[in-house]
């Protein structure tokens, strides 16, 4: 069985209290928090930036923060979020001129850095920085908006990603982000994910640890 985890995203969180629903969704039993940095240029959105992350860890949470930047260009703030608490900083190989440098620039910071490929991204990326990442994520909806439907064809791409993981030998999480549920949570993990990240099927549900236990009831059976 793999290691699975889920990973909130707090694009979907309640902001007027966001520490506490954070914390909310800590207890009910995420692993991970998912951070979707926006800049309203790379996508077609504005959100939040590395002081967000700071005050969550002054609140008091502790978990690991997995960051996906939608940025371009990406090194400048890569400094600040790892200084604001970011564990991994996922990035995407459009929003910068130089992969290889990003990912040193990241690996600097003490961070674990990861890329993440769109829904026509091509995945000839990972021929050139398989041996630095620690995390590939798979955008299973187009970026930019929560509550998107997820895009079929991301099962085959996973599965791909899966085996490209598998033959490196090295032990790096593949994340899948976009439309994930109850519904098809089980045809992600078998194609090949190990982590999760569900903002819209678990902050809009009525019971957080309700929802993430039958996540997990289901992943247990795989």
């Amino acid at each position: 069985m793999r290691d699975y985890k889920i990973a909130p995203s707090i694009l979907s969180a309640d902001f007027s209290r966001l520490g506490e629903d954070v914390q909310n969704v800590i207890e009910a039993g995420a692993d991970f928090i998912h951070f979707d940095v926006m800049d309203n240029h790379y996508v077609p959105n504005l959100t939040f930036g590395p002081l967000v992350c700071s005050a969550l860890r002054s609140f008091g949470i502790d978990n690991i923060i997995d960051v996906h930047l939608m940025i371009k260009p990406v090194d400048r703030i890569i400094p600040e979020f790892a200084k604001a608490g970011a564990n991994y900083i996922t990035f995407h190989p459009e929003a910068t001129d130089h992969i290889d440098r990003t990912i040193s620039h990241i690996l600097e910071q003490k961070c674990k850095p990861g890329i993440v490929f769109n829904p026509a991204t091509p995945l000839t990326y990972l021929e050139h920085c398989i041996d630095k990442v620690d995390m590939i994520l798979l955008m299973s909806v187009n970026p930019g908006f929560p509550g998107q439907k997820f895009i079929e064809s991301t099962y085959v791409k996973i599965k791909k990603v899966r085996e490209i993981i598998d033959k490196s030998g090295r032990e790096i999480r593949l994340e899948v982000d976009g439309g994930i549920n109850l519904d098809n949570i089980e045809k992600v993990a078998r194609a090949g994910a190990d982590t999760f990240v569900a903002g819209s099927a678990i902050f809009n549900s009525e019971d957080y640890t309700a929802t993430i236990s039958k996540m997990r009831s289901i992943l247990s059976k795989i």
